[in-house]
């Protein structure tokens, strides 16, 4: 299935954006250090592998510049899951890793060269659960724009940034649905076009977003 030729099922035009005055560097800080009672939208996929939980984490790096931006990843096509899809910098826990934020850090690390150093982190969001059986964590964290990037060439084809703002309007997130081997699949989509080159943020990467998004809008 490519996710792209689902049809969109509808924006949400009807719900608030985030304020401006809610996106900058202070006010991300004070959320996450007196959080509002909320709840996350998306926690679970439907399993299409069958194997154990793993668990893993994902970096969900907010550059500071005057207008905040998302870093995120296009993988690239021949790894052997999820190629060439719109990702956070992250993945699967390993034997060193003391925590979620320590997974997060050195994979952003060893996937764009983003060292810890420039790498301030405010928190995490829940647990969202992949089809692909991994229970990520994601790690919301502030990050330095005058970081210097290096992106591994075997994973990951290139980097890029979209406007935290645009993120945060769910005027911007298309929902779709389809039936696959019998299971109905319901995910969100946040297509993003700058200078003549189209991204699409889809599956996991947009339900943690749409996760964010709640988050901030509590």
């Amino acid at each position: 299935m490519d996710a792209r030729h689902v049809p969109s099922q509808g924006q949400d035009h009807h719900l608030p954006a985030v304020a401006p005055a809610a996106l900058i560097p202070s006010a991300l800080r004070q959320r996450f250090l007196t959080p509002p009672v909320w709840s996350p939208e998306v926690r679970k996929e439907p399993p299409y592998l069958k194997r154990p939980m793993a668990l893993a984490s994902v970096l969900v790096p907010i550059l500071t510049r005057s207008e905040p931006t998302v870093l995120l990843t296009e993988r690239t096509a021949h790894l052997s899951t999820h190629s060439g899809q719109v990702a956070f910098p992250g993945g699967r826990q390993d034997e060193q890793d003391t925590d979620a934020v320590a997974v997060a850090l050195r994979e952003a690390q060893e996937e764009v060269g983003l060292e810890p150093a420039a790498v301030q982190v405010l928190g995490q969001l829940p647990i969202y659960q992949t089809g692909s059986a991994y229970q990520v964590t994601p790690v919301v964290a502030l990050v330095d724009p005058m970081a210097t990037l290096r992106p591994n060439p075997h994973e990951v084809a290139r980097v890029f940034e979209v406007p935290l703002a645009f993120l945060m309007n769910p005027a911007n997130h298309h929902r779709h649905q389809v039936l696959s081997d019998g299971v109905q699949r319901d995910w969100f989509s946040m297509p993003y076009e700058n200078e003549g080159q189209e991204f699409f943020i889809w599956g996991a990467t947009a339900g943690m977003l749409r996760n964010l998004y709640r988050f901030l809008i509590a």
